[in-house]
């Protein structure tokens, strides 16, 4: 490559991001999913489209969808609460193993009887579609106001069951007889023992490390905190393990652990995540040919009602009937269960391993997650209310940046107040804060003020709260108890440490 076309290079995928970042904006407003948008984008500049350009590479394009999914995972693990995740980890561990192997034979015995695939073809779209993908439900289902339990389980679905997917699809795509039944369990008890086990002991490790060295710039961190989920994904496949599920778990515990500058961190991962986002979906719609798809239209739609009106819900019912779940949210997961890019990217794998019909695979699947993402994103909050399982939208968090004192063993906590929160109207004496911390700055419209103990706070103010060391946390929950619960927040039930009553 020269530099002229270097730069011609740089000039167009500057100008795709730009397309793309207006294109949220437009999403934002319309209700629709951005990954159409994304994609119509890649179909706008393929071979069928304005710019004619040809493109399909499909290794290169599975190559580059692995590498953004462990972005994306990588972004949802780190902006994953583990309070509200952890009583929804058994029902997402169902839906992701037993959930799985349930959608995928009734997806298949479809397939195969009313499209008249073959029963490796019909396996293969049935492993590919029973993965929901993170990106589409961390991006959806973060706009609607569910319940955490819903909220929780939908989450970490979308964040376990990419793992057990993938081997399934692998061993479907290669050449040669498909493993017995109880191998195919064997493989995948096993590599996803092997990846939780990466994953969990590198997010501790680097939590760890990251707590205990003071780095010389603020910037450095959210560079750490990425390559240490990249290096759980990394060593977890090389140890033929599951990459996917060791970067969730590493994220998660690292996005949980309070790290210095922990704001930053996930403002960084997200960035990356939108990146990572636009690129595999725009070259996925270049990969596409969309005269192609006509003639596997029906098909997808046939398959996707299958997946949509029948397995998707038994794999609900089966996967949760041990945990007494109301049938308003069982019907509610079963119509979130989006399905993206993750997907499109898995049914790259079979073109890979040169499996007959690959091609035509690639076709289904592409048009049945455009049609149903379609249909399912911009229903999901009519299906909330309609439900009665939209609940009101909490008093807004507080965005509180921790910087670390190490010779003087304390802490800085730069505490922003949102427009909704409840620490409007409070004077500085009245946030009672432990002994061993203060709010010793405010700045307010544009002006910084040491605060009297009577001084009132306001909406958009920013507070600079100085804590020792052993009373940092504690001070740092009472911020949160008041932000949402206001001066009365130990009356009313508020502690900081859950959701508490808004009172």
């Amino acid at each position: 490559m020269t530099v002229h076309q270097l730069n011609e290079l740089l000039l167009i995928c500057s100008l795709v991001l730009l397309i793309a970042v207006a294109a949220v904006r437009i999403s934002s407003r319309s209700g629709l999913p951005s990954l159409l948008l994304y994609l119509g984008i890649g179909i706008a500049i393929g071979q069928d489209g304005i710019f004619n350009v040809r493109f399909d590479d499909a290794r290169l394009t599975q190559v580059i969808g692995y590498a953004a999914l462990v972005v994306i995972l990588a972004e949802g693990g780190l902006s994953t609460k583990w309070k509200e995740i952890k009583p929804a980890l058994p029902a997402a561990v169902m839906l992701s193993t037993v959930g799985v192997a349930v959608s995928v034979g009734i997806t298949a015995a479809g397939a195969h009887y009313l499209v008249g695939l073959e029963w490796r073809q019909a396996l293969i779209i049935g492993a590919v579609v029973s993965s929901t993908d993170a990106a589409a439900v961390f991006s959806v289902l973060r706009k609607v106001p569910l319940s955490p339990r819903v909220a929780g389980v939908l989450e970490a679905e979308s964040g376990f069951n990419d793992a057990p997917v993938v081997i399934l699809v692998i061993a479907f795509s290669t050449a040669g007889p498909i493993d017995d039944w109880y191998v195919l369990i064997g493989k995948i008890a096993l590599e996803l023992a092997i990846g939780a086990a990466i994953g969990l002991a590198t997010g501790w490790l680097g939590a760890f490390g990251l707590r205990h060295v003071a780095l010389p710039a603020s910037g450095l961190y959210p560079i750490a905190v990425m390559a240490i989920a990249v290096v759980a994904y990394a060593a977890g496949a090389m140890a033929h393990g599951s990459g996917f599920l060791a970067v969730y778990l590493a994220a998660m515990i690292l996005g949980n652990a309070r790290l210095p500058h922990a704001p930053a961190n996930r403002g960084f991962a997200e960035g990356l995540g939108w990146i990572a986002q636009i690129g595999m979906f725009v070259l996925l719609g270049l990969l596409v040919t969309p005269h192609e798809l006509l003639k596997d239209f029906w098909p997808a739609i046939v398959v996707g009602l299958v997946l949509t009106m029948v397995a998707r819900p038994l794999e609900v019912f089966v996967s949760l009937l041990p945990f007494r779940i109301p049938w308003q949210e069982q019907v509610l997961m079963s119509w979130a269960g989006l399905r993206g890019a993750v997907p499109i990217i898995l049914a790259t794998i079979p073109m890979v391993y040169g499996i007959d019909g690959s091609r035509r695979v690639f076709n289904i699947v592409f048009v049945l997650v455009v049609v149903y993402t379609l249909v399912q994103g911009p229903t999901l909050p009519w299906l909330a209310r309609a439900l009665g399982l939209s609940g009101s939208a909490d008093a807004a968090d507080l965005g509180i940046e921790s910087a670390p004192l190490e010779r003087l063993r304390g802490h800085l906590l730069s505490v922003s107040v949102p427009q909704e929160s409840k620490m409007h109207g409070v004077e500085v004496a009245e946030l009672r804060l432990p002994a061993g911390s203060a709010v010793t700055l405010v700045v307010r419209e544009g002006k910084s003020f040491v605060p009297l103990p009577s001084t009132v706070l306001r909406r958009g103010d920013e507070l600079l709260v100085v804590a020792t060391d052993p009373v940092r946390d504690a001070a740092e929950r009472r911020l949160r108890a008041v932000a949402q619960g206001g001066k009365l927040a130990d009356w009313l039930g508020t502690s900081g440490n859950g959701r508490g009553r808004s009172g």
